[in-house]
C-alpha cells in the first residue's frame, strides 16, 4: 500500500509536470472613457492673508465683542480696553463711591480694537481683565482658507495657475473639495535635501471643517481627456522595442500576434490608445493564475531510470 501511494504521487507530479504548456488568455475590448495626468503631493490649510492684531496702547481687556471663528467686516470692534492710566484712575475711583466712577467711567473712553480688514476670527488669545502690551497679539484674522501645496523641483515644471486640482484632509478622508491653482511661489525652500515650491491652491468651497494648519492631500490635474480609446495597462506591453499589445492569431487555438499601438496619457489603472485599435476591438492579457511549475519533458523522480547508479 505504501509503494502504490508513493506511485500514485510520482505519477500525478509526472503529468502535470508534462502537460501542455500553452498559455491561456484573457480577452479585453478596448473602450471610451477619461483620463488625466496629474502631479500627486502634500500640503497645509493655511491663511492666505493672515493680520495679527495688536493693540495701540498698553492696559486692561474690559470686553471682548467677537468670538473664535466669527466673521467680522472691517471696522468691525473686537475688542475694548482701557489704557494703563484709564485702568489707574477707575480702580482709585471706585474706592470713592460709585458716583465717582460712574464720573470718570464717562469722562474718559475706553479704546476700541478695530478689525483692518474684512475676515474671519482664528485666534482669540485675550480674556476680559488681563493686562497686555503693545506687543501682545490679540487677535489673528484669515480673509480666506487656502491650502498650500508643497511641489517638488521635478514637478513644478508641469504646474500651471489655473489649473484644477482635487483637495482631501487627513483629518477628513472623506471629504474632497475641488480646488484651481491661483499662485506658484518664485523662490523654492530645501525640504528634506530637496528643493521643494510652495504653490496656493484655492478651493471653490470652505467647508466648516476646515481649520489653519490641518495636513492636506493635493492632486493637481495637468491634463484631462475625454471620450478616448482605453485599456488597462497591463495590457500593453513593449516587444523589440515596440509599443504592442496581443490579438488573437485566427482559429489557431491560443496562438497570439503581436499588435503595434501608439499610446498617449496614462494613470495609474488605464492608457489611452491613440493609433492601432478601434473602439470594441478585442485585446489578450495573460491569464496570471496560479498554475504548478513545470519543466516540458521532466521526469517522475520516483520512477527507476537506466542510467542511475546502483548503491
Amino acid at each position: 500500500m505504501v509503494m502504490l501511494a508513493v506511485f500514485g504521487v510520482g505519477g500525478f507530479i509526472y503529468f502535470n509536470a508534462n502537460k501542455s504548456t500553452t498559455k491561456s488568455y484573457e480577452e479585453l475590448r478596448v473602450s471610451r472613457g477619461t483620463i488625466s495626468s496629474s502631479v500627486s503631493t502634500t500640503g497645509a490649510v493655511e491663511p492666505k492673508t493672515r493680520v495679527k492684531i495688536q493693540s495701540s496702547v498698553a492696559g486692561r481687556i474690559e470686553e471682548i465683542l467677537v468670538a473664535e471663528g466669527e466673521y467680522v467686516t472691517r471696522g468691525a470692534v473686537l475688542a475694548m480696553l482701557s489704557s494703563t492710566e484709564r485702568a489707574a484712575l477707575l480702580d482709585a475711583a471706585k474706592l470713592q463711591g460709585k458716583s465717582e466712577q460712574a464720573y470718570w467711567n464717562n469722562v474718559y473712553k475706553k479704546t476700541a480694537v478695530i478689525a483692518p480688514m474684512d475676515g474671519q476670527v482664528i485666534v482669540s488669545s485675550v480674556d476680559p481683565g488681563q493686562t497686555v502690551t503693545t506687543s501682545d497679539s490679540l487677535f489673528v484674522l484669515s480673509d480666506r482658507l487656502i491650502v498650500k501645496a508643497y511641489v517638488d523641483e521635478t514637478d513644478i515644471g508641469r504646474v500651471k495657475v489655473g489649473q484644477k486640482a482635487v483637495i482631501g484632509l487627513d483629518a477628513y478622508p472623506d471629504i474632497r473639495v475641488n480646488g484651481v491653482v491661483g499662485h506658484i511661489y518664485y523662490e523654492s525652500h530645501l525640504q528634506n535635501n530637496v528643493n521643494i515650491y510652495n504653490v496656493d491652491v484655492l478651493p471653490e468651497r470652505i467647508p466648516d471643517v476646515f481649520r489653519s494648519g490641518m495636513s492636506a492631500n493635493i492632486e493637481i490635474i495637468v491634463q484631462q481627456k475625454s471620450n478616448v480609446l482605453l485599456l488597462p495597462v497591463g495590457a500593453v506591453q513593449t516587444r523589440n522595442g515596440k509599443t504592442v499589445v496581443m490579438q488573437s492569431n485566427g482559429n489557431k487555438q491560443d496562438a497570439v500576434r503581436y499588435t503595434a499601438v501608439e499610446t498617449g496619457l496614462q494613470d495609474e489603472r488605464h492608457v489611452e490608445i491613440l493609433k492601432g485599435l478601434s473602439e470594441n476591438a478585442v485585446v489578450l492579457i495573460a491569464d496570471t493564475s496560479f498554475v504548478l511549475p513545470g519543466k516540458k519533458g521532466g521526469t517522475n523522480p520516483f520512477m527507476p531510470q537506466r542510467n542511475r547508479t546502483q548503491k
